[in-house]
């Protein structure tokens, strides 16, 4: 392998301190004067029963923008608006712009019409077999679950079916799904999600991963939850417990390193100490994680926690996220400025969710420079070129 000469000329620095890279604990912030007990506060259930819902409970805490307060007001169109008093404590209580408040605050640009959106940007409606239940892949399905969760996510891809105010309701016929996997053996791999499947109670949880494990072709159950980032307090021993039973993987969502804090860690921690393997997946927000310095700090983060940057995804074209999607490019370039200049466990990968069913594509930075029969020319992360002999070309002058 030779290298050749530098295409690119990247200047040196020294590294910097990463946003938000400590880990806080926020409680009880905007209830300090509220005397909640800390067994109240550790309570999920008290966590769901005090959520913020209405445009005057935010409006106790918070300076509203005339977007946001117009958004709230037409929020039971579209989405509901629900926020726990957890991650209410972690947004700024006068700057808009807050990478928090962009996420579960609703705001007017959500009533745009962008004729590139959709009411279902991944075509999950017509690759449903029976209602709930999502086989858009060879041997993996998506198994719908519930439709609500802790907080709603302005940027939700299936906004059309959570939270029970959509121009859909989320239609689920559990027994049905079960049929119709028991009649698929080459599905060997099933996603729980929703709605959030860690807001169902232990014991409906545990009643539907012991029915998949009963169906001996699947061999990898999966669930897909923002709970332990939106609700940590769910995360209790006895969730764990219950969950290693059944040799589940989770994947998480999060977006922002603020929202990695102590409590999190705590349940995370736990969930990793029960041999229950995590990976993280982001979505890519206009003014909450476009930028390197605060995708670095995340995914330093997440390893931290133990758990493993998996997507990075682009904003899907759901109706009403103008506002938070960026460009396909600051995506790429955030990839470039992780790939090589940290660890590799902490570059996720890059992906669209093609619009209309196309599945995930995967998007990565130009490291091949060109390639032939002969040879491949590739550059690394300091932009040195290198070329790479193809095996029909060593043999050639081998003989």
């Amino acid at each position: 392998m030779s290298i050749l000469r530098p295409i690119a000329s990247p200047e040196m620095t020294l590294p910097a301190d990463l946003p938000e890279k400590a880990f806080r604990s926020h409680a009880p912030g905007y209830w300090k004067e509220a005397n909640v007990s800390a067994s109240d506060w550790n309570s999920a259930a008290w966590q769901l029963r005090n959520r913020i819902t209405s445009l005057a409970q935010l409006e106790q805490h918070l300076v509203l923008s005339q977007e946001e307060r117009a958004g709230v007001l037409l929020s039971g169109n579209k989405l509901a608006m629900a926020i726990t008093p957890h991650y209410f404590n972690l947004i700024d209580p006068v700057d808009p712009d807050c990478p928090i408040r962009r996420q579960v605050i609703p705001r007017i640009e959500e009533t745009l019409d962008d004729p590139a959106e959709m009411a279902d940007p991944c075509g999950e409606d017509s690759h449903m077999p029976v209602p709930g239940l999502v086989h858009r892949y060879p041997d993996r399905v998506l198994f719908l679950v519930t439709d609500r969760c802790a907080s709603y996510c302005r940027y939700c891809t299936r906004s059309r079916v959570v939270s029970g105010v959509g121009e859909q309701h989320l239609h689920m016929e559990h027994e049905a799904a079960f049929r119709y996997l028991e009649k698929h053996p080459e599905v060997r791999d099933v996603l729980l999600s929703g709605g959030d499947p860690l807001l169902l109670s232990d014991a409906k949880l545990e009643s539907l991963l012991q029915r998949l494990r009963s169906i001996e072709h699947i061999e990898f159950v999966r669930i897909g939850s923002r709970i332990p980032i939106f609700l940590p307090q769910r995360i209790t021993p006895e969730l764990v417990t219950m969950l290693r039973k059944y040799r589940v993987w989770l994947s998480i969502h999060t977006n922002h390193p603020r929202e990695l804090t102590t409590e999190v860690r705590e349940g995370l921690d736990r969930l990793s100490d029960h041999g229950i393997p995590l990976g993280n997946q982001s979505v890519l927000l206009r003014g909450v994680n476009d930028d390197p310095e605060v995708m670095k700090s995340l995914v330093h983060k997440l390893l931290m926690c133990r758990v493993r940057p998996y997507y990075l995804y682009q904003c899907d074209l759901i109706k009403g996220s103008s506002h938070l999607r960026t460009s396909v490019g600051t995506g790429l370039e955030i990839i470039e400025s992780l790939r090589g200049h940290t660890t590799g466990y902490a570059v996720p990968q890059f992906v669209i969710d093609a619009p209309g069913g196309g599945g995930k594509v995967p998007l990565n930075p130009d490291y091949i420079l060109q390639r032939d029969e002969r040879r491949t020319l590739v550059r690394n992360y300091e932009g040195e070129a290198f070329e790479y002999p193809e095996p029909k070309a060593i043999m050639a002058t081998t003989w």
